[in-house]
């Protein structure tokens, strides 16, 4: 995938079915985000969460019901088709992922776009800081952790957390650097030693892929969005609509 293309540009790619892989590094300097598509009938519940939780949940946007268009920050794209691919969650239970939500969508729907953390990494990589999951053309390792979200309504579960490897020293740069950042869920919550955050095996994340941590290197955690899929997994709605984890919606936001 071209780095230079658009925002647009991919999110019409997305539609026409010729974009359906992860988005880390895609469309450099574009904001991303993840999606959550619920019934208004839970809408405010989830509100109120990601308003209780913004580290891992800082809201972008919210559509009117019904309506799959995000008006406030990609006038004219479709939530419907506009994301390389979804899942499908009934009653906390993933039953499938597809390409496109047109034939799910219904007219008490609400759709959210959060903050995602791909959106600080050109940030990095312009300050010479690696990202190895893009160096290694893999999605993002992701962990469930032992720490609590704080609970709204139905919505509740453990915080998710993205995971880059870096040196001390550039660990403290990027703290600096994506402190700037708090709709992208800005500075890390944990660095260093995983088991502190019941994080048994670095290597075998719960989402994503597993990426090379060198001789020196410390994992860097931040707060992910796929903490809302652990909170819909709890809450059990008849339906909810997410990303694959990685597969972001892209946004006409610039990053900076």
């Amino acid at each position: 995938m071209n780095k230079l293309l658009t925002a647009s540009e991919v999110r019409q790619l997305c539609r026409q079915g010729k974009y359906q892989a992860p988005t880390p590094g895609v469309a450099s300097g574009y904001v991303q985000a993840n999606l959550v598509v619920l019934p208004e009938s839970v809408a405010f519940d989830f509100m109120l969460f990601c308003h209780r939780n913004p580290k891992p949940c800082p809201l972008l946007d919210v559509t009117e019901v019904g309506d799959p268009e995000p008006r406030m920050v990609a006038p004219g794209a479709d939530l419907r088709s506009d994301l390389p691919r979804y899942h499908v969650f009934r009653y906390g239970e993933l039953v499938e992922e597809v390409t496109d939500i047109k034939q799910l969508w219904r007219d008490d729907f609400v759709g959210f776009l959060i903050g995602c953390s791909f959106s600080f990494e050109g940030a990095l990589l312009n300050k010479g800081i690696p990202v190895r999951h893009i160096e290694e053309n893999k999605n993002v390792p992701m962990y469930k952790t032992s720490l609590n979200c704080m609970p709204a309504g139905v919505f509740s579960g453990p915080l998710v957390v993205s995971m880059r490897p870096l040196s001390p020293l550039d660990a403290i740069r990027a703290v600096q650097i994506t402190s700037r950042f708090p709709k992208s869920h800005g500075a890390p919550v944990h660095l260093g030693d995983p088991n502190a955050i019941a994080i048994a095996d670095i290597n075998s994340p719960d989402f994503g892929d597993p990426v090379t941590i060198h001789e020196g290197e410390i994992p860097v955690f931040w707060a992910c969005g796929v903490t809302t899929q652990t909170a819909i997994v709890q809450a059990k709605p008849e339906i909810a609509i997410t990303h694959a984890p990685g597969h972001m919606f892209i946004t006409d936001i610039k990053d900076e």
